[in-house]
């Protein structure tokens, strides 16, 4: 039993032994810096600056070109075992390729992996010296570019032309690639129910005078692709409306109007008319302090030009609209206030309102206008401007109503003495008690225009 245990101890160790020499014999090969060579067959040629060959009317042909290279490289063991040959990277450029013909052109070699690079690395032998292309000049022609259109526009749409931006296409290659060429045609899928207007960017197929699609492999053209635009337009009956504009005593609920026409036929681009249910005439918007008390009896006609949205047409042939206007329930009346008080009284001064009444005119429905007394009217006046000021002055004042829907008719001013001093002031706000009110006299009280 003894001997079968130190026999088996005696494989492990042996094996452990080969291991560790295998190790240190493999380190010492890896890191000694010992070169090795590694061969690397059918490596593509990669060519640049094609493009720059066309702009020159010159192309790269396939036939008796190189397109491979076989390679035997150079490096330590290290490196070469760590290299895949999809790192390899042959390039040779057309840059300075300026005619036709076969010609050697010089490659280089490189890795995608940098630290292969600078010599880590080396050829050491290439199957070719130089790459041999075969430049061809540029044969050209203009072709024209037609547009299928797939799909349909919904009902009550209709579409217009296909507008391309471009119709034709300058392709360029080999004689025998360009010759076939037909025509170029772009395919436009509007879907099946189309509701407005449909742009896209195609890309151009060539197809022979058979209808045959063509390989676009040695085509080269100035485009690839162009910009396909279909219209698609809609009949709409527009609301005709006319911005109002309110302020107290004139408001739109106590109106009575209507636009002549009601309604117009436009035409245009789905895609601006998609959200949109009605045209608003002007500008300017109309001003309800235009409308006279009068205005409740009689209505008052204002014209509008019809202006039709970019892109759109009016179909109806009207051109201009009439807003007819008034109000259903307006009056007017002039009723007294002796709700007279002042603001910013100047420091070290006293005042006196000489004006203890003022009639002024206000207009709005007759429910609101008659259930308005005298107090119900306040009449302000600011004397921020008169800080340095002494003696008696007309004065502009702010008549405001607390009660109902009631607008103002007229400017209004008061008279009043400023004096130097504080004896005996009026609280502000009040008009004062010993002096007699006086009843307005001409120019106090002064009432410009009507409602």
């Amino acid at each position: 039993m003894d001997n079968e245990k130190a026999g088996r101890r005696r494989v492990v160790y042996l094996l452990l032994a080969i291991l560790v020499a295998c190790g240190i014999w493999l380190y010492v090969d890896l890191s000694s810096g010992r070169t090795v060579t590694q061969e690397y067959l059918d490596i593509p040629i990669e060519y640049l600056y094609e493009s720059t060959l066309t702009d020159r009317g010159l192309m790269l042909v396939d036939a008796d070109t190189d397109h491979t290279i076989d390679l035997e490289l150079k490096g330590t063991r290290w490196n070469i075992s760590s290299l895949d040959r999809s790192q390899i990277r042959v390039t040779a450029s057309l840059f300075d390729v300026t005619s036709a013909g076969e010609q050697r052109i010089n490659y280089n070699v490189s890795f995608t992996n940098t630290k292969f690079n600078n010599n880590v690395i080396q050829t050491e032998k290439a199957s070719i010296r130089m790459a041999t292309v075969n430049i061809s000049e540029l044969y050209s022609r203009t072709v024209d570019i037609s547009c299928e259109l797939v799909g349909g526009v919904a009902d009550t749409y209709s579409a217009g032309q296909v507008e391309l931006s471009q119709t034709e296409v300058e392709v360029r290659g080999l004689q025998e690639d360009i010759n076939p060429i037909g025509y170029a045609k772009v395919t436009l899928d509007i879907g099946a129910n189309a509701v407005e207007t449909v742009s896209r960017d195609l890309e151009i197929q060539y197809y022979d005078k058979d209808g045959q699609l063509l390989d676009k492999s040695g085509i080269y053209s100035s485009v690839d692709s162009v910009r396909a635009t279909l219209p698609v337009f809609v009949t709409k009956e527009l609301q005709l409306v006319v911005n109002l504009v309110e302020s107290p005593g004139r408001r739109i609920k106590n109106t009575d109007y209507r636009i002549e026409p009601m309604t117009i036929a436009v035409t245009g681009d789905a895609s601006k008319l998609k959200n949109v249910e009605s045209l608003v005439l002007g500008p300017p918007p109309y001003d309800l302090a235009e409308l006279g008390t009068e205005a409740s009896e009689n209505y008052t006609t204002t014209n509008y030009p019809i202006i039709m949205p970019d892109g759109c047409t009016n179909v109806s042939g009207v051109t201009r609209a009439a807003l007819r206007i008034r109000f259903k329930d307006m009056t007017s009346a002039t009723i007294s206030t002796g709700n007279i008080s002042w603001l910013n009284l100047p420091e070290g001064k006293h005042v006196e309102l000489l004006t203890d009444s003022l009639a002024v005119k206000v207009f709005g429905t007759e429910a609101d206008v008659s259930a308005l007394a005298g107090e119900d009217i306040a009449v302000t006046v600011d004397l921020s401007d008169y800080s340095a000021a002494s003696g008696t002055y007309t004065i502009p004042a702010e008549v405001t109503v607390n009660k109902g829907d009631v607008g103002i008719s007229g400017l209004y001013q008061i008279q009043a003495t400023i004096r130097e001093g504080t004896e005996a002031p009026p609280e502000e706000g009040t008009p004062p008690q010993d002096v007699e009110a006086s009843a307005p006299a001409d120019g106090e009280a002064q009432m410009e225009g009507t409602p």
